[in-house]
């Protein structure tokens, strides 16, 4: 159940269907792809597994790395392609938003995506998908050759200057930025081309960011949304459906029973199956069928 449940609400699907610039990121392979996935997959279950309070998803100081991860992190004296627990030392790697899966996931060919990963944290972790940007926007400049590199915070400042994208750059960028210390692979960098990397940036509601470990504390001073959220989709997926307006009050109740019990993962489960909404679910035929044949 954890290893589905989280490919499908962190989205870890898609990442077979990334493929970065080859003589931009060398060193990508598929099996890097494969760990990166792996890695977030044993994150998520030690917090099922362990019955940790659900935040522990964005503030783990541990991660799972086999050799090939490790080489890629920086992380010393793993060998072999078992994957094993390790401490990380380094904050900005805590939990999900420090995980190369999301990172990767959230970037394009050849660069890194602060709009794909803001709305990526907006949507996937807090639930609160921003506004559509307008139908017809203009691609950010790309670097040309014999001109001087510039960072894409320095494209998108650019960029923000036309109306048609400063109210989606607005709400989703700033966001994005403060994970620009992290490449389009999810590799830790201090520069950008030639530029110094700066994460700083402000929240749509004004919230101060300086990196990594200031947007986990954003988001974690929103937690009611981000266990909202994650009580959603794990009603969802026990359902088998698409939750709609009449499910919130069966979310709600959730929340709460689970809250009692410091929002651990066993605690949303008891409450889950004892709501009216799962116990009343209607399973399609083909649900049913395939039920019936793993009899």
């Amino acid at each position: 159940m954890g290893t589905d449940f989280a490919a499908q609400w962190l989205r870890l699907t898609g990442l077979e269907e990334i493929h970065p610039e080859p003589t931009v990121f060398p060193n990508y392979t598929r099996n890097l792809a494969r760990s990166m996935k792996r890695e977030a997959e044993l994150l998520f279950n030690s917090i099922l597994r362990e019955d940790r309070n659900i935040l522990g998803l964005l503030t783990a100081d541990y991660t799972y790395v086999d050799e090939i991860l490790a080489k890629h992190y920086g992380i010393p004296n793993v060998a072999g392609p078992q994957f094993r627990r390790v401490t990380l030392k380094d904050p900005n790697r805590f939990g999900l938003l420090g995980k190369a899966a999301i990172l990767t996931l959230t970037s394009l060919a050849n660069r890194t995506s602060p709009v794909a990963r803001g709305k990526y944290v907006l949507e996937v972790l807090i639930g609160s998908p921003p506004p559509q940007p307008p139908p017809v926007v203009p691609p950010l400049k790309e670097n040309v050759d014999n001109e001087r590199v510039r960072s894409v915070g320095e494209r998108m400042e650019e960029h923000r200057k036309s109306p048609a994208c400063n109210g989606c750059q607005k709400i989703r960028g700033p966001i994005g930025l403060s994970l620009e210390n992290f490449d389009a692979i999810g590799r830790w960098r201090a520069n950008d081309g030639w530029t110094r990397v700066d994460p700083s940036s402000e929240m749509y509601d004004g919230t101060k960011l300086e990196g990594p470990s200031s947007l986990r504390d954003a988001v974690l001073s929103r937690s009611p949304a981000f266990i909202t959220n994650f009580t959603e989709n794990l009603l969802a997926y026990a359902v088998g459906r698409v939750l709609d307006y009449r499910d919130m009050p069966a979310v709600r109740s959730i929340t709460r029973q689970a809250a009692k019990n410091d929002n651990r993962f066993s605690a949303l489960i008891l409450a889950i199956v004892k709501s009216t909404t799962f116990q009343t679910r209607t399973l399609s035929s083909v649900t049913e069928s395939a039920q019936a044949q793993r009899r």
